[in-house]
């Protein structure tokens, strides 16, 4: 049955592919991706034309072509069992998302894995770092992702090490992470911990071979616990800048309360302000020696700093789940809807936040400093999919070249997982996991989203931009196929 239904979507999707004979979610022996102009992911600048070869889900060469003798018909071509004509249009790796998460439910109210699954591969995510799902669906979605049984990113699982009954002491840490590995996952995701059972669960994961994100919170640990114990990567940006507060922590009110979240991010908005410049310097060199990674999700954060726009989003007019939104509105039983009393005040210490952060940023990276692009979607108005390219433009707000943007989404993306020398790059011997866009994303890093842009061509205004083409493992999906069917499976619900 799995496989007839498989069969029949990629159909169903070929059905919508214009002027060629490939098949949408179909595995081919050999295919060629002509005139292809590449944004190679390691930050050099593009170039073209050249001819992409893919052959068993690997990129088997790149053939720099000669345009002049390809013009006198002198040139010579890859042969392949099929073709995707890339004139005029940008090939790049597909985009990894270092924080993201797994969710067949929101607020106890189901939400389908279809829906998450293919706006991530309309976006041209082909592969995701999962911090935190249910562990053994998650492994069994990663090996059907791998065998080509979903449309769905390749899947990294990175179970919750906090999971109830939490770890209270260094015996139960190592057990947990023994735990862990026998059941054959690819990292673990900390939060919350005492400094005794991290150090222990750091120091057992790395002899196990284990990576390890660390949420940081307001905790007992900071950054210089992740430089101690060595962590693989920071998420978001809690105990960065407490690392750096001369005083040892936040200056917070009497009243304050971290497990209300309007009290939490409120006063989140106020931490950047508080850390010492120089301090925070030493940190970074701190990180950059430890090979401690920084994934900041600035874009999850982006609502504090303004609600309304948050809130009106274009693309949630056929695109947000009822799940989904019913889950985003102000509800403290939800995490991360928080918006109750939230203010002006509250806002502008947000944009001061944003600025401090995102110097904060280009200063560890011109330190040596190597970070990633995760969105953390599924919370605070963020939608997956649109969530990741949300954070791409953020890091462009920040001062970072769009050519290393993309390398931050790709590249880095790839070492943060240990996966440098498979994934995110467009390189001979590399896995097959690339974009094929209809734009420039150099030029503007909107053409990645699938709704696409409006642009003036000849005094015309002409509607261009999206993935045409996601492809994973060497399998082509016409993305914009199947953003159709995320539209479809939302105006199915809502009409429910």
């Amino acid at each position: 049955m799995r496989t007839l239904l498989i069969v029949s979507c990629a159909l169903c999707l070929s059905a919508q592919v214009p002027n060629t004979k490939i098949v949408s979610g179909h595995r081919y022996p050999r295919i060629v991706i002509r005139n292809a102009t590449i944004i190679e992911g390691n930050g050099t600048p593009a170039a073209g034309p050249k001819d992409i070869v893919l052959e068993n889900g690997r990129i088997a060469s790149v053939v720099a072509l000669d345009p002049v003798a390809i013009a006198r018909g002198t040139g010579r071509r890859p042969p392949g069992d099929v073709e995707i004509d890339a004139t005029g249009k940008y090939v790049m790796p597909g985009l990894i998302n270092a924080h993201a998460h797994i969710q067949d439910e929101r607020g106890g109210i189901p939400q389908p894995l279809d829906y998450e699954f293919k706006i991530w591969m309309a976006c041209g995510i082909t592969a995701i770092r999962d911090v935190g799902s249910e562990t053994q669906k998650t492994l069994q979605l990663r090996k059907q992702s791998a065998e080509g049984e979903i449309i769905a990113p390749r899947i990294f699982v990175y179970p919750m090490f906090n999971r109830s009954p939490a770890p209270g002491n260094v015996e139960e840490a190592r057990a947990r992470v023994r735990e862990f590995k026998a059941m054959g996952v690819d990292g673990i995701k900390i939060l919350g911990i005492y400094r005794d059972v991290m150090e222990a669960m750091l120091d057992e994961s790395h002899q196990l071979g284990l990576r390890v994100a660390h949420h940081a919170g307001v905790e007992e640990t900071n950054a210089w616990d992740d430089i101690k114990f060595g962590t693989t990567s920071i998420e978001h940006w809690y105990g960065i800048p407490d690392a750096a507060i001369e005083s040892g922590r936040q200056n917070f009110p009497s009243n304050y309360n971290y497990n209300n979240e309007t009290d939490r991010f409120r006063y989140a908005g106020r931490l950047w302000r508080e850390a010492n410049p120089e301090l925070l310097k030493k940190v970074f060199d701190g990180m950059v020696e430890a090979h401690v990674a920084w994934d900041p999700t600035l874009d999850i954060y982006e609502a504090s700093r303004d609600l309304q726009q948050a809130q009106n989003q274009p693309w949630f007019r056929d695109y947000l789940h009822p799940t989904l939104a019913k889950y985003f509105e102000p509800n403290p039983a939800n995490h991360g809807s928080y918006f109750i009393g939230w203010t002006s005040s509250d806002e502008a210490f947000w944009k001061e936040n944003y600025r401090i952060e995102m110097a904060a940023l280009r200063e560890f990276e011109r330190r040596g400093g190597l970070i990633g692009c995760g969105d953390d979607a599924g919370f605070i108005y963020q939608m997956y999919g649109f969530g990741l390219i949300r954070e791409m433009e953020l890091h462009q707000e920040a001062g970072f070249q769009p050519l290393t943007v993309i390398q931050h989404a790709t590249a880095n993306n790839a070492k943060i997982l240990g996966q440098e020398g498979r994934l995110g790059r467009v390189r001979a011997g590399y896995l097959a996991d690339l974009l094929v866009v209809n734009g420039n994303p150099l030029e503007n890093l909107k053409v990645l989203y699938p709704t696409g842009v409006d642009d003036m061509r000849d005094g015309k205004l002409v509607h261009t931009g999206g993935v045409e083409w996601t492809i994973k493992d060497g399998i082509p999906y016409y993305a914009p196929g199947l953003l159709a069917d995320v539209k479809e499976i939302v105006s199915k619900a809502r009409i429910k």
